[in-house]
């Protein structure tokens, strides 16, 4: 890409893997973040992990270093809420969550309740209640529709690879028969939603990630340049086990040149 065409470019850039592993910034991170903010490139970090609210996502950057604001983040909760509210306004939800996606639900108008509720929402917790998980079921099978913000199975924690929203969503699949509806990434919706919110388009923009799975699918799946990074879930190797491939594959942020 020219330099003329990459100034137009506006980035859409998943967090964890790519600028964090836990609580760590991945080396080159908060000089890219820099690079991109001096020269004036629009940017949303876009990540599935539905358990924090914007302003947690911002602490938790500037604990590692780099500086962001709250309006820099878009999160799989936020597209969950603008989905839920879209089908059914001020509707009521059983959930599964953390404080993220209760606030982002709690905006558009949403009340919580386990009783008849309209959805059950499931998305990333620190840890998922086993009679909240038994509830969900009841509800789902009583009529409720099946909601999740996420489908990665995994995610990186400060120990190594630990399990993650769409894991749970199998287990609640396989005991009610219920297929949930994923929202997050590789959802189009959520990419749709994010570029809405940073006022850009599909075409002018860029999606970096660390998974084939989602970040690279979804945006290829949206028209945006896609780039792999490989400092997340992803191995170089694996790249060929999938059907497609994104444009670009480098090490870290550090080989993207602004």
């Amino acid at each position: 890409m020219g330099e003329n065409s990459r100034a137009k470019k506006a980035f859409l850039i998943d967090m964890d893997g790519v600028l964090l592993f836990g609580e760590r910034a991945i080396p080159g991170a908060r000089e890219f973040i820099e690079s991109l903010k001096a020269g004036g490139y629009k940017f949303l970090i876009l990540t599935n992990n539905s358990r924090y609210t914007p302003f947690d996502l911002m602490h938790r950057m500037q604990r590692a270093g780099i500086a962001v604001e709250a309006k820099d983040f878009y999160s799989s909760a936020m597209a969950t809420a603008h989905f839920v509210s879209s089908q059914k306004p001020r509707g009521s939800a059983f959930v599964l969550g953390g404080t993220g996606l209760y606030q982002a639900l709690m905006e558009v108008g949403y009340s919580f309740t386990d009783y008849r509720p309209d959805f059950v929402i499931l998305g990333e917790m620190e840890s998922y209640p086993y009679d909240g998980i038994v509830r969900a079921c009841q509800l789902i099978m009583a009529g409720a529709s099946f909601i999740a913000t996420n489908p990665d199975p995994t995610g990186p924690g400060t120990s190594g690879i630990v399990p993650a929203c769409g894991a749970v969503a199998a287990l609640i699949e396989r005991a009610t028969g219920a297929t949930p509806y994923f929202v997050g990434k590789p959802n189009p919706l959520i990419l749709r939603l994010a570029l809405r919110y940073l006022g850009e388009h599909s075409e002018n923009a860029v999606m970096i990630g660390d998974r084939m799975d989602t970040d690279i699918r979804v945006g290829l799946e949206s028209g945006l340049e896609t780039i792999l990074v490989l400092t997340g879930v992803t191995k170089r190797e694996d790249v060929a086990r999938f059907p497609y491939k994104p444009h670009r594959v480098v090490e870290s942020l550090k080989e993207i040149a602004l």
